[in-house]
Formats: C-alpha cells, structure tokens, sequence
C-alpha cells in the first residue's frame, strides 16, 4: 500500500473535523478555567487521532462489503478500485483500536470513570457509524451523530481533561462548552450532509436512505445554509456571553466567502465539483475561529 493509497483510506484531508474541535476545547480551558493538562491531552490526541483514523478505515470497510451496486465497489470504493488486501486492512484497524483503547483505558484511570462513559459513546457511535443492518450512516441520524460526537464530544473531552479536578456536570458548564463548539459542530454536520447531497442516487441505489432522502435536494440545501448561518450567530454568542475573547469576532469576515462556497453548492451537488466548498468552510471556518481564539488568549 502507497503513502498516497493510505491517506485516501485514512481520509487525511479530512482531519480537520478532528483536530480543530480538540484545539477549540484547549483554548477554551485556558481561557475559561486557566488550566491546561498538556500530558494529559497529548494522551487524549493520540488516541482520538488513531480512532478517527480506524473509523474512517471501518467506514470504507464496511462500505466494500456491504455494498449492493458492483460498479461502486469496483470502481469508487478505494479497497475495491486500489485491490486492497482485506485482511491488511483488518489488521491495520485492529491496531489503531487496540492503541486507542489501552490509552483510554489509562486515561480513565488517571482522571476518572466520567472519561470512560464519553468515550464508551464515541466508540459507539464510531463502530456503528457504518455496522449493523441499519447503520447510522444509512439513516438521517448520519449528520447529527457526525456532528455531535465529532464537534461536541472532542471539546468536551478536552475541556474535562483540563479541568477534571474541579469540573462540575452542570447545566451553565454543559452549555458553555455547546456554544464554543457549536460552529464545529454545524461544520461537521455540514460536511456529512453534502455528501450526502452529492450521493443522493447513489445512496439510494445502495439502499442507504441519508436525510436527503427525506427532505430533497432543496430541503438539504436549506439546512446546509441555515447550519452555516447559526454557526456564524454562534461565534457572536460566545464573545457575548463572556465564553470568547473579542477577537473572535474577526470570524465574521468569513461570511462572504462562506456565502459563495454555499452558493456553488446550491448551484450544482456533485462530488468532485462542490463536495468542495463544504469541506473549505470547515477548514478556513474552524481554523480561523481557533487563531483568534489563540490571538485572544495572547492579549489577554
């Protein structure tokens, strides 16, 4: 297996929805509680990278074998379309898991049986994501799930790391780390559902009835804008409830460019065209939300 045929696998390029909702819960720590467990986190990173690495393996796994229409599995699937060794492949993931799962293990130990009951979640919503005769992934559960363990669940896990001596499991608390991560969280489920958009016909073909299946095209397309919408009011909520230095705000510089990215998706869905532009507002919206949180901690 080539470097490049592993990336695709792994789906590097997609990282993002990973690694800037763990930076967005570290910046929050230090500005919200001024404390940062850096061994602790770096623990936390390791294991979350290689468990977001065998998901998205799992996923094209579980794809391959499970899917109805030959020519997908042949010819778009990258085990079938690179001739991939399955079992190569199943070891690759048992690996990852076992690296995840031990590191979790310890961390638990370390800090408490609350991090076993978040990760206990994220490990099923990342084994069930694409198992099962009705996996999450097939039903319009996908983009919520995504969203939600993807862009909450990481903040979160992050933020109790830190904080695991003094943090306390209440509403106020639960709610502020929401709000920091609630544009990830948009991003993420935007992510999954222009794919989905993309993937209309296909998926029905392969019997996989996604939320577009359910609300169309235009009614996906809403939801994609409103989630973009809500993300950018999300960022203003956070400076005005005292979650986020001001410079957050730069943010909103973004929404010409986040407004064109949309437009093209509305314009035409598919994949190899403007699955694109979901994948920019994620990359440059996140990121730029992460910087200036960083700058604000700097000037602070």
């Amino acid at each position: 297996m080539t470097i490049p045929v592993f990336l695709e696998l792994v789906e590097m390029k997609a990282k993002t929805a990973s690694v800037l909702p763990f930076l967005i819960g570290l910046c929050f720590s230090y500005y919200h509680y001024g404390s940062v467990h850096l061994f602790l986190v770096l623990l936390f990173f390791l294991a979350m990278f290689c468990f977001n690495m065998f998901v998205d393996i799992w996923d094209n796994y579980n794809d391959y074998k499970n899917a109805i229409n030959l020519d997908y599995q042949a010819q778009t699937n990258i085990i079938g379309r690179e001739s991939l060794s399955l079992k190569s492949i199943e070891q690759m993931m048992a690996i990852f898991l076992f690296i995840s799962a031990a590191i979790g293990i310890l961390l638990t130990v370390m800090v408490g049986w609350p991090l076993l009951v978040m990760g206990l979640f994220c490990f099923g919503v990342g084994i069930f994501y694409s198992y099962g005769p009705r996996h999450l992934s097939s039903l319009p559960l996908g983009e919520f799930f995504s969203g939600f363990t993807m862009g909450f669940m990481i903040s979160l896990i992050c933020v109790y790391l830190n904080t695991y001596d003094k943090f306390s499991w209440d509403f106020s608390t639960l709610g502020a780390i929401f709000l920091i991560s609630l544009p990830n969280t948009l991003w993420i489920a935007n992510l999954m559902l222009a794919n989905n958009l993309c993937d209309k016909e296909e998926d029905e073909s392969n019997h996989r009835y996604t939320l577009v299946h359910y609300t169309g095209l235009k009614g996906g397309l809403v939801l994609f804008a409103l989630g973009n919408i809500m993300a950018m009011l999300a960022i203003i909520g956070q400076y005005m409830l005292g979650l986020a230095p001001v410079v957050v705000l730069l943010c909103l510089f973004l929404v010409p460019f986040i407004y064109k990215q949309t437009s093209l998706l509305w314009q035409k869905q598919v994949k190899k065209e403007t699955f694109i532009c979901a994948v920019r507002i994620l990359a440059l919206g996140s990121l730029t939300h992460v910087v200036t949180y960083f700058v604000g901690l700097l000037l602070k």
